[in-house]
Formats: C-alpha cells, structure tokens, sequence
C-alpha cells in the first residue's frame, strides 16, 4: 500500500513538471476553424445584439424597441448605394431630359422592386449564417460555380469603371478642369486605403462614414430641387399615373435596368451577417429580419427621393428642348449651369459634389462587395486587405485605360456608358437566380424557406427584370452590330448565354427539368431551428 502511494506521488510530481502533451486538432475544430475563414465577418468585429427588454414568452419574437433598431441600421445603407451611383444618376437625367416627369411612377415601383430582392438577399445571409456566393460553392457544380464567378467579376468591374469614371469627373468638374480625367481615376482608386485604413476601427465608423456620404447625395441634390423648382403638380402625376409611350422605351427600361446590381445581390447577404444574433433560435432570427425590413426600406426611400430629385431637375430644365438628347454625367454640370446659372453656390458644384460622394461611396462598396464575391466563390486563404487590393487593382487597370482612351470626347463616354450599361445587364439573371434557387429550398433554409405565393411573386419580379433588360441588349445589339463576322460571334455567345440561363432555371427546380435530376448536388438538410 505504501509503494503505491510513493508510486502515485512520483506520477503527480512528473505531471507537474513536465508539459502537457499538444493535442491533434479534431475533425470539428478544422471545420470551425475553415469556418471562421469563410466567414463574412469575424466574431470580434460582429455587433452584438443585446436583449434590451425581455419578452414573456421565449417563443415569440421580443417586443420592437428603438435601441435595437438602432443597432440593426446600417447594413441597408450600404445597399442603398448601388441605387444611388453614378450610373444610376445618369439614367435619372436622361430620363428626366427626354421623358420629362412621366417615369416617376416606373421609378417608385422599380425601387419597390429592388426592395424586395434586397430583402431575399438578406433573408438568405441572416437565416444561414453565409452569404450568397459561398452558398453557390457548394450548390452548383464547379463549371458553372466559376462560369458565375466569373460574370459576377465583370459585372463588378463595370460597374467600378461607371463609378470610378463619375468621381473623375466630379473631381474635374470642383477642380475647374485642372485634374484632367486620368488624374481623378487615380484619386478615387485611393479610396481602396481608406475603406482598409476605416475597416480597422469596426463596422459601425464605415457604416457613419456612409452615412455622411450618403446625406452629402441628399443635401446637394435637395438643393438643386430647391433651387430649380420643379412643378409640384406634374411630379405628383408622374408618380401616381403610369404613362409610358413609344418615345420612351428605352428610358424606360434604363430605370428599372439600373435599379438591379448583381454584385448588390451578393453584397447585402454578407452584409446582414455584421450582426450577432443567436441562429439557432427563429425568434431571433425573424426579429433580424424584421429589423432589417425597416432598415432596407427606410435607406431606399431615402435613394428613392434622391433619384426623385435628379430626375425632375432635368425634367425641369431639358424636357422638350435640342439638348435633352445630348445630355450625359460628361455635360450636365455645364448644362444646368447654363440653364440654372449661379446664387449662393453655382448649381454646378453642387452637382459636383453630389456626384464626387456618390461616385466615392459606390467604388468603396465595390470594393466590399469584390471581397465577399471573391473569398466566396473561391475560398482562398487571403487576408482581407489583399483581397480589397486585387479586387480594387482589377477595376482601377481597366478605368485608367478608358480614362485615356475615351477622354477625347463627350460621345466617347456616352458611347463607353452605354457598353457599360449592357454588360450590367448581361450579368443580372447570373445573380437573380442562384439567389431565388437557394432561398426557396428548404435544405438551405430551413423554416425560413419562402411560400410558394412569395416565390411566384419573387420569379415575377426576376423574369419582368430580366425581360426588360433582354429588350435593352436587344434594341442595342440590332443598333450597333454590323458586320458578318461581329455578328456570328454576337449569335454564338448569346447561345452559350440563353443556354446557361436554362440551366440555371432548370436547377432551381422553380420549372421540372431532367437537367434537375443529374446536375443538383445535394446540400445537407438544414438543421430546423428552435422556437426559442
């Protein structure tokens, strides 16, 4: 007995002096640890959600409060961004310039419209804990994963190139002309440093940063509202009775061809995820999503009345004159000036300076938004700033090339925008459908999965965009294609385009297909939540 006392205290004492031994990671600390990489946000820079005041019932959603609100703003100003960039501000004053105040209604219906994709998107980032584009990794075969991709990096870098070229030419326009347009391009790629340098101090400092920018859009283009004073009666017809003629197809379909951005799509699922809230829990979860409904709709009302108030300016000014057909971002600082003359402050820098915040917000949340496409679709074991630097390099390269090539004249970029605007278009259906096919499957959602009344509604809306914007490639391509040669190869890519398309439609299971059967991957069933 003795011996095994001294035997035990021998083994105590080199348990203390020796050190313990490493463990192997296990299967699940690997999967947390790729799954913390994959994350949108890390944990440590989540805004934690705190219960201010306690429901009786742990089953249904706690009762709405103000703080709470509080802390779930933000993530639909980001969103908001993309309908309020310059290539947005350009189709509101070609609109208002050649239809007059008859589009408004088009435009209020077409930002309903987008509302309620924004709000899929979000539906799919706050009831999975991922975005959208890590869902396509894992939902569609590796062909198509990097076919989309792929399009979703075009139709970013043409959306950067729209942006970047806008800030140019608001630099331009506040320096007098002394920066030439180069100049400007190479001003608005520092912004990359900035969101870095902003990105350190927590989510909350770049959604305030949004925010200024965003009431900078506001206040300059309320002040030439004011300044212009646009009559009351005609935009209140506009609004509330739809009249659309032959003479304005085409503007008709660039505002609600504008209102849809892909890279939107997959920026505002990342987005939602800034927040930490409990997912295990649906009342939790629908409570994110109640939040987030108040917050998505109150940033587009905002970006509602601010393309309002472009539109009607020039509507104002243009409707029915020789210039209306002549009118673009290049000139239309100049034009108002002529037209609206100076005051307190020259119309024309208050044009510029809206034009400088939208041009500058919307290049940053490119850039954002090319890190959550990238880290998705790709995984690769990056860190953040070196993806914001690719991403940003891969748009910057492209725009310093246009700003040399086309700054010889202003037909040249209205020539350039127009491309611009059809490669925005081509891209739409490669972010509308993965979206409506991952938020109507219950494998990825759960209990959160849409109706079959939401999801015919959703379909709607996606196939009247991407119709609408079919017209738009259309009427462009029989305008500007000549030649055999440019044509054969125009006819060969749109097969390869309507093609991929059927695909995705067939894979969405949205329309039975023997494509579903063979190239469906099966994602594990989602776990159902709680009702706590």
């Amino acid at each position: 007995m003795e011996n095994d006392v001294k035997v035990a205290e021998k083994v105590e004492e080199a348990d203390r002096l020796l050190p313990p031994p490493q463990s192997l990671p296990s299967n699940s600390d690997e999967e947390e640890s790729e799954s913390e990489s994959e994350a949108a946000f890390e944990s440590r820079d989540k805004i934690v959600i705190v219960d201010f005041e306690s429901a009786g019932d742990p089953a249904a959603a706690p009762p709405f409060s103000w703080r709470k609100l509080w802390l779930f703003t933000g993530p639909g100003f980001l969103m908001s961004i993309a309908f309020l960039d310059p290539g947005n501000l350009e189709g509101d004053l070609q609109a208002g310039a050649i239809a007059g105040y008859s589009l408004l209604w088009l435009l209020m219906w077409a930002t309903a419209m987008g509302l309620l994709i924004q709000m899929l998107s979000a539906r799919v980032g706050v009831a999975t804990g991922r975005h959208l584009a890590e869902l396509c990794r894992d939902e569609y075969p590796a062909w198509a994963r990097y076919v989309l991709w792929s399009m979703a990096e075009l139709a970013l870098v043409g959306a950067d190139i729209q942006e970047v070229i806008g800030s140019a030419i608001a630099i331009q326009i506040l320096s007098r002309g002394v920066l030439p347009l180069w100049a400007g391009v190479v001003i608005t790629a520092s912004d990359c440093f900035l969101f870095l340098f902003l990105e350190n101090y927590g989510v909350r400092k770049l959604e305030a940063v949004f925010a200024v920018l965003i009431a900078t859009m506001g206040l300059s283009f309320a002040w030439m509202f004011g300044e212009t004073k646009p009559s009351g009666k005609e935009l209140m017809i506009g609004i509330l009775l739809p009249r659309l003629s032959s003479k304005t197809i085409r503007q008709a379909v660039g505002v609600v061809g504008c209102v849809i951005m892909p890279h939107n799509v997959f920026l505002h699922s990342a987005l939602v995820q800034s927040r930490q809230i409990d997912p295990k829990r649906k009342s939790r979860v629908q409570e994110a999503l109640n939040y987030y409904l108040i917050d998505s709709s109150l940033a587009l009302f905002i970006s509602f009345m601010i393309n309002l108030f472009v539109t009607t300016v020039f509507a104002k000014g243009f409707y029915g004159t020789e210039k209306a057909n002549n009118i673009g971002l290049v000139n239309a600082g100049q034009y108002l000036q002529e037209k609206f003359g100076g005051g307190l402050l020259p119309i024309l820098y208050i044009w510029g300076i809206g034009l400088l915040a939208a041009g500058q917000s919307s290049t940053i949340t490119g850039t954002y938004a090319g890190q959550f496409i990238m880290g998705g679709f790709l995984n690769p074991r990056l860190k953040k700033w070196m993806r914001a630097v690719i991403t940003r390099s891969c748009a910057i390269v492209p725009t310093m090339i246009v700003a040399i090539v086309f700054n010889t004249s202003e037909a040249s970029l209205d020539v350039l925008n127009e491309w611009l605007n059809v490669l925005q278009s081509v891209q739409i259906p490669f972010a509308l459908l993965p979206l409506l096919t991952l938020v109507s499957k219950e494998e990825v959602m759960g209990d959160f999965k849409i109706g079959p009344i939401l999801q015919r509604i959703a379909w709607t809306v996606a196939a009247l965009v991407m119709i609408i914007n079919g017209y738009l490639l259309l009427d462009f391509f029989v305008s500007e294609v000549n030649g055999f040669m440019f044509g054969v190869t125009v006819c060969v890519w749109t097969t390869a385009y309507v093609a991929f398309i059927v695909y995705l439609i067939s894979h969405s299971n949205f329309i039975p297909s023997p494509w579903s059967s063979s190239s469906s991957i099966e994602l594990p069933k989602r776990v159902t939540v709680s009702n706590s």
